[in-house]
């Protein structure tokens, strides 16, 4: 399975999908415009790894913002995540937020209650 490598700039954050190095991870800005056509590849991605995921897998969520829009496709990502918990691998999501940044706890918060997999807020 080919890694997903993508820099992040400005609207689009950084998103890492590599299954060989078992980095998962999405940091920065996510603001694009069109959410929908930028998550869709790895969504699209995730789907296959679902099909065959390693044994345990860990997701970093390090964003500092991200749009309305932008939190929906989050949550469709961790949705993914938690089909593989259903299907008895270890998963976990690590939410890191700045520490003085009430909003980004409470949305890592938020999602927690909305997926059953195990989740860790991580203050930076």
């Amino acid at each position: 399975m080919n890694s997903i490598n993508i820099k992040g700039s400005g609207a689009f954050p950084t998103v890492i999908l590599d299954p060989e190095k078992g980095i998962f991870e999405i940091s920065g800005r996510s603001l694009p415009e069109d959410v929908a056509s930028f998550y869709s590849p790895i969504l699209s991605w995730l789907d296959q790894y679902v099909a065959s995921p390693k044994q345990k897998t860990v997701f970093e969520f390090k964003l500092t913002y991200y749009n309305t829009a932008s939190s929906k496709l989050l949550l469709n990502i961790m949705l993914k995540l938690e089909e593989i918990g259903k299907k008895g691998y270890d998963v976990l999501v690590k939410w890191h937020y700045p520490e003085d940044d009430e909003d980004l706890q409470e949305a890592g918060e938020e999602y927690a209650d909305l997926v059953d997999i195990p989740f860790e807020q991580v203050s930076v």
